[in-house]
């Protein structure tokens, strides 16, 4: 084992091409979490590669030839001969044992319940996807919905795109797990229950409600999919988003653009963290900030201005300052004489949300 320890501490790290992301590591220790291929190993690698090499110990404990027993047994040892303040566990295992040295950085998919700071990474959302793109024109949000959040798909041709994702959540995700979030990208932005699931599921293969309940808990737990609640309805039936819009496209050939449209609407107020709920003909509703959002990528004003109307007593019961209209390239202000009405292309919307 101190072979393999010996040979990870003199690898040259590299990460070249990386990109900044909104978030970066601090100088103490964290644990970072999010889904497979969300750019945690790019982030530590790069943060490693601005101090000095024989400073820090890289282990990915993905490799097989890591015996975790004798890894126990000997790392902090191995730590304190070679002065290495700075020990980065990626894809962090909970049977490796962890010990006092100046810095940790762990990573895995799920939170980890330790007394580290914790730092959620989330997929590209819009502004990020353009510094990785290099160029804002006007084929920019075309691209960004042929290619998702996923920081690699950028490096994939794009004859690939779609079996690199097949097999990034083949390896991520075991068989029924897959299953279930095949089976998701085709409900995506509807009311779905487990049972609801379980039924279309049980069609095409031999699963029990229990198996099923427990994987589906675990895609939630780690974000590959998200539930919306009903506002002031938390025992409701959800509406069910993926994590990423590529996914759809990848593990389905149905097509749904408004769908998918709602569901990247959708992430962007996950990404800045903004509270919302939906409601019978809103999709988006914003108590903190007296908002309601609508996600219609192509339509006229006049039957914009019809779906608002539909809403005003619920507009007026929760005081409603705002109706935004996202769209794909439409920019208006609707008069009405309840709440100011804004239709805003999605670029600018969301590249406005702080």
């Amino acid at each position: 084992m101190k072979t393999l320890l010996d040979e990870y501490y003199r690898y040259d790290l590299h990460n070249a091409g990386y990109i900044e992301r909104k978030k970066s590591l601090p100088e103490d220790s964290i644990a970072i979490y999010g889904i497979t291929q969300s750019g945690k190993t790019s982030l530590i690698k790069h943060y490693l590669l601005s101090h000095k090499k024989s400073t820090y110990l890289y282990l990915d404990c993905r490799d097989i030839r890591l015996d975790i027993h004798e890894l126990n047994a000997i790392l902090e040892q191995f730590c304190k001969e070679n002065k290495i303040s700075i020990l980065a566990l990626d894809n962090y295992k909970s049977a490796i044992t962890l010990f006092e040295i100046e810095q940790t950085i762990l990573s895995s998919e799920i939170p980890l319940e330790l007394p580290f700071s914790t730092l959620h990474l989330n997929l590209l959302d819009y502004e990020e996807f353009l510094a990785f793109e290099q160029k804002y024109d006007s084929t920019a949000l075309g691209h960004f919905f042929q290619l998702g959040g996923f920081p690699a798909m950028h490096k994939t041709p794009s004859e690939e795109r779609s079996l690199y994702l097949q097999k990034t959540f083949s390896n991520a995700l075991d068989e029924t797990e897959l299953a279930i979030l095949i089976q998701a990208t085709k409900m995506t932005t509807q009311k779905v229950s487990a049972h609801n699931l379980y039924e279309r599921l049980k069609v095409e293969r031999k699963i029990s409600k229990d198996k099923l309940y427990v994987h589906l808990q675990s895609l939630f737990d780690r974000r590959y999919l998200y539930g919306l609640e009903k506002f002031n309805h938390p025992s409701a039936v959800k509406k069910l988003y993926l994590c990423d819009i590529a996914i759809k496209h990848a593990l389905t050939l149905q097509k749904h653009f408004g769908r998918v449209f709602e569901n990247l609407i959708y992430l962007e107020l996950l990404k800045h963290e903004i509270e919302c709920y939906y409601e019978e003909g809103i999709d988006f509703y914003l108590p903190t900030r007296a908002q309601i959002i609508l996600a219609v990528p192509f339509e006229n004003e006049h039957s914009l201005f019809k779906k608002v109307e539909a809403l005003e007593a619920f507009i007026i019961t929760h005081e409603v300052k705002e109706v935004i209209i996202i769209t794909m390239n439409l920019e208006s202000t609707l008069s009405h004489p309840i709440a100011k009405i804004e239709m805003l292309p999605f670029a600018q919307w969301a590249l406005g949300e702080e």
